[in-house]
């Protein structure tokens, strides 16, 4: 009685009330663009015959999950932070084996055409949670370099492994596990490397190689300048200047192509050309068989076809929208995926410009009130687990959103808690409610 009594007290009710708002929306979301005149909607809820009735499934059994975390002793988290992360890593090793391929991806353990469930999604937590477990432990010390590479291998190792297994998408999320490292202590000057990283891809995509490198020795110039009279900071940022400029070079001129040549499927790499504008990227000299047979496809039936869609959708909503169940584009299945990657659209189609401000808004709510969380926590494993939560949830929602406009390419982002699907919806539920339970108890030492 008196744990119930604790938590009742020290849970965050606001973040609750978020995630209940959040679900309830994303409900809606996926039954307006499902639901026909003709549905018994009892017989659909209880049998799950769509997917709408098949989510209300996912969310009673998220309930249980978000339940069980609330009444688990937080310290269970930091002690099995490492167990769980292996347990991530041996079923990511073990579906190069036993995998379903779904849409060009292998990233789903299963048996032929039996998918069970996708573990790099899974991972982005255990991730998470080993990385703060990492930071957090009284022997790291997150200025050494040596530290700072074993926090960016507990990050890397998920993410390439994902790579392998053609899903791209989330494998890019583990990135924004970076972010809360910064937090922490991580030298800013590391973010400009990425930035330049970045701008780098852009330039060889669309430049002349000769021209790429001209663009790699203006970046480190423009760093060794502006150490330049600070013998200190010269000292230690010069050498990591140099050899930002030669990774820059091997990354521009081996890495990017091997990875556009031998990992990214054909859909994907013509998602990135479209994206870009051009026929194919500067450093390809030769077009292969795989972009052959795409370029065809597009040539037939436009592979801009589900951005189109959703833009036409968005748009069509107006100011105030069509109203729930008035929606054309997405109840009549003309943007593809519009209760999964495309969720958005059905909002913005049925509710507007002022359905979609409103969904923003909650978003907004969680992110800052995720921030503010991360801020009072006394244990530096809460305070690192929080960030990695609000990094994670930005990325989502940032990259999901700029897809659905055609401001990024079609990679295959959920957009939290409102997409259809199990696993991604699991594993959300799961890192906000641990999250509220870390907080709950952020009186503790944990570590």
């Amino acid at each position: 009685m008196s744990k119930q009594i604790r938590l009742k007290e020290g849970a965050d009710n606001v973040l609750i009330w978020l995630y209940i708002l959040l679900v309830g929306i994303g409900l809606l979301a996926i039954f307006i663009v499902q639901y026909r005149e003709q549905h018994n909607l009892m017989q659909v809820m209880l049998k799950g015959t769509y997917e709408y009735g098949k989510q209300l499934r996912w969310l009673v059994i998220c309930g249980v999950i978000a339940t069980f975390i609330l009444l688990t002793d937080s310290k269970f988290f930091t002690a099995t932070a490492n167990l769980q992360y292996t347990g991530g890593m041996f079923f990511i090793l073990l579906t190069f084996i036993f995998h379903s391929t779904v849409k060009g991806s292998n990233s789903f353990f299963g048996f032929g055409k039996v998918k069970l469930f996708q573990p790099a999604e899974f991972t982005k937590l255990f991730a998470l949670l080993a990385l703060a477990k990492y930071i957090s432990r009284i022997e790291t010390d997150f200025s050494k370099t040596k530290d700072q590479l074993t926090a960016a291998a507990i990050v890397l190792v998920p993410a390439i492994c994902t790579i392998l297994q053609k899903e791209t998408g989330v494998a890019l999320v583990y990135f924004s596990l970076f972010l809360p490292m910064y937090r922490e202590g991580l030298p800013g000057i590391y973010l400009i490397y990425v930035a330049a990283l970045g701008i780098l891809t852009v330039a060889a995509f669309l430049l002349n190689p000769l021209l790429v490198i001209g663009i790699i020795a203006a970046i480190a110039l423009l760093i060794i300048l502006s150490v330049k009279g600070n013998r200190r900071r010269a000292k230690a940022i010069i050498p990591k200047t140099i050899t930002f400029a030669l990774i820059g070079m091997l990354f521009t001129y081996l890495a990017l192509p091997t990875i556009y040549n031998k990992v990214l499927p054909g859909h994907q790499k013509q998602r990135v050309i479209d994206l870009f504008g051009i026929d194919k990227p500067a450093f390809v000299t030769q077009t292969t068989e795989d972009d052959a047979i795409e370029a065809k496809k597009k040539k037939a039936s436009g592979s801009e076809y589900n951005v189109r869609q959703s833009k036409i959708a968005i748009g069509s909503g107006g100011f105030i929208g069509k109203g729930p169940l008035n929606n054309t584009q997405t109840r009549f299945d003309f943007v593809p995926e519009q209760h999964t990657d495309f969720i958005f659209c059905s909002i913005a189609e049925a509710f507007g410009f002022i359905g979609s401000l409103v969904l923003l808004s909650v978003y907004f709510l969680l992110l800052w009130r995720i921030i503010k969380v991360a801020e009072r926590q006394r244990s530096a494993f809460s305070r690192v687990y929080a960030y990695g939560v609000a990094a994670i949830f930005f990325f989502h929602i940032f990259v999901n959103l700029s897809m659905t406009l055609g401001l990024a390419p079609v990679i295959g982002i959920p957009l939290p808690f409102l997409s259809y699907g199990g696993t991604s919806l699991i594993t959300f539920t799961a890192m906000l409610f641990i999250l509220i339970k870390l907080d709950a108890d952020r009186q503790m030492a944990l570590r």
